[in-house]
């Protein structure tokens, strides 16, 4: 039976439940799956949304079906899907998760071999249609539905990252916000010499305080609060399915990402000199600054996961990081960890014997930054007519990589659409003059229009 399905978006498949997700399309997209890849083995991960054993059942059932074994993985984060689908050298890999959307909500991030992203350009249109045509691929022989655990050797492949010996008992807050996190951290604590104060540790599909999502500022409390309560001397949280990882200094102050991402690059360009370091358009001139100083490459990508690794992987970098708190790394299939960053960090800091606000501190000051403000307007195409038309005749370069990039002597700013609803994203940065980024940050808005949105 055709059947119309919603809730394929541009890099993965995210749906209200049952209307738009339930487990008979899950089963209709694990057979699509399965039959677009062609492959023999196939992994397959959940979250620990309450819907989420069901659609990992039905999505095992669609690829059986079709001929193809399942490694059930079993609850899981996203990346420990990608680490398996290179671990056991299959063909694919499934993750039912919903990250960080509400709890009637529900979704499947899928890979191809070596964690490659499926995504509207390298697949995800044709797995919708043949979900939507539902012609099943029913094999003579079904395939295998085989249980077991990597976590052993996901800590153990997360441990290469850094070196124990350096590392110094730092006393750590850490907040898996009832999501996935807390799996891999209970395995990570005994080999780590840091005393970890864990809150919202275990998994909890109810979501009994709020859907994980520490990009909204009335998220951040618990985790702030927590750090400043003990005398942390770093907080880190993340989001369901522990994909993103944020940080808190030691006064509970929440590090944007952006600064993240230069850190990090600095730290790796340290032991390998010359390498190249992706970014997003969003905001760039810390990281720039900061890679060209450490002798790397500096290369721009359009934002967006499936973007940021594949220029990784047509350049090779070591590296790869956007402000939404998402970093890549290559030795990690050019895919995005959640815990590989705050390992590096904690790292850092051991070996620096600096605090995280004395890391960061300099390059806030050095580049301050508006963070990203999602505005509601009536129209995103015109809005960014709007804006292009006031800036660009008087911009040094205008760069339509993703949005629109302006840039002038002192500051700069980019402007994005949302590919699902009617929001623009802006960002602005300047040199070292915060005022001037608050009073352009506020005179784009009053152009813009509309109204503040999530």
């Amino acid at each position: 039976m055709t059947l119309e399905i919603s809730c394929f978006k541009a890099y993965d498949i995210r749906g209200r439940i049952p209307d738009q997700l339930n487990a008979d399309i899950a089963y209709r997209i694990g057979n699509a799956t399965a039959k677009f890849l062609q492959g023999k083995r196939i992994v397959v991960g959940r979250d620990m949304r309450l819907s989420s054993a069901e659609f990992a059942d039905a999505v095992i059932r669609g690829i059986t079906d079709a001929g193809a074994d399942v490694i059930d993985i079993g609850l899981c984060g996203t990346e420990m899907v990608y680490f398996g689908v290179t671990h056991a050298d299959a063909d694919g890999g499934i993750m039912i998760t919903a990250s960080h959307n509400p709890a009637d909500y529900n979704g499947l991030k899928l890979v191809r071999e070596q964690a490659r992203p499926i995504s509207a350009d390298t697949g995800l249109v044709d797995i919708r249609a043949l979900a939507e045509q539902d012609e099943r691929e029913v094999a003579a022989a079904p395939g295998q539905r085989i249980e077991t655990s990597i976590l052993a050797e996901y800590v153990d492949h997360m441990m290469s990252y850094i070196d124990v010996a350096q590392l110094k008992p730092l006393k750590l807050v850490a907040n898996a916000g009832n999501g996935c996190a807390g799996i891999a951290l209970d395995q990570l604590e005994p080999r780590l010499p840091f005393a970890i104060e864990k809150i919202y540790n275990e998994p909890d599909g109810t979501f009994p305080n709020g859907i994980p999502n520490p990009l909204l500022p009335e998220n951040r409390a618990a985790t702030a609060d927590a750090v400043v309560a003990s005398g942390a001397d770093m907080g880190i949280a993340w989001d369901g399915d522990f994909d993103r990882c944020f940080f808190f200094d030691e006064k509970g102050g929440f590090i944007e990402g952006y600064y993240v991402v230069g850190l990090l690059a600095a730290s790796l360009l340290k032991d390998h000199p010359g390498e190249k370091i992706v970014h997003d358009p969003r905001l760039t001139w810390n990281t720039q600054d900061i890679v060209e100083q450490a002798g790397g490459v500096a290369v721009q990508s359009k934002s967006g996961h499936s973007f940021i690794k594949e220029t990784m992987r047509n350049v090779d970098a070591i590296y790869g990081g956007e402000m939404s708190a998402h970093h890549y790394f290559r030795d990690f299939s050019y895919a995005d960890s959640g815990m590989i960053p705050w390992l590096l960090v904690a790292e850092l800091m051991s070996v620096s014997g600096k605090s995280l606000s004395q890391l960061v501190g300099e390059r806030q000051a050095m580049y301050p930054a508006s963070g990203e403000i999602n505005r509601q307007v009536d129209d995103a195409d015109l809005a960014l007519q709007t804006l292009h038309e006031r800036y660009a005749k008087d911009a040094n370069s205008v760069d339509d990589i993703d949005g629109y990039c302006f840039d002038f002597d002192q500051w700069r700013f980019n402007i994005r659409k949302s590919n699902t609803e009617p929001v623009v994203r802006l960002n602005v940065e300047s040199r070292g003059d915060e005022a001037l980024m608050k009073s352009k940050t506020a005179e784009i808005l009053d152009l813009l229009g509309g109204k503040a949105a999530s």
